[in-house]
């Protein structure tokens, strides 16, 4: 699986994107039908709690699967899309039988 992390006006770290890395490791070990990955990371309204947007694009054979969601940090809005794309998964998997 191909993976592209953006940081969209700020520079990820190197502990940010081995996270996000080890997460969608975890799910592609168990899915040989995804194809690629993509991340996108954005600060909304830096003066606000609640300010870390990440989005997940996950493109498999016959769908294409996306989560966004806002959290404290990166780590947790990752964690939260990941657990928003589980069921799609399982739900791609399950139309494409």
């Amino acid at each position: 699986m191909e993976l592209n992390i953006k940081a969209v006006h700020f520079s990820a770290t190197d502990r940010l994107q081995e996270f996000i890395e080890k997460k969608l490791a975890k799910i592609a070990k168990n899915n040989e039908d995804i194809l690629d990955a993509e991340v996108t990371l954005k600060v909304v309204k830096p003066e606000t709690a609640m300010n870390k947007e990440a989005a997940i694009s996950l493109h498999m054979r016959g769908a294409d699967l996306r989560a966004s969601k806002v959290a404290d940090t990166f780590e947790a809005a990752v964690d939260l899309c990941i657990d928003s794309i589980k069921p799609q998964i399982e739900k791609a998997k399950a139309a494409k039988r």
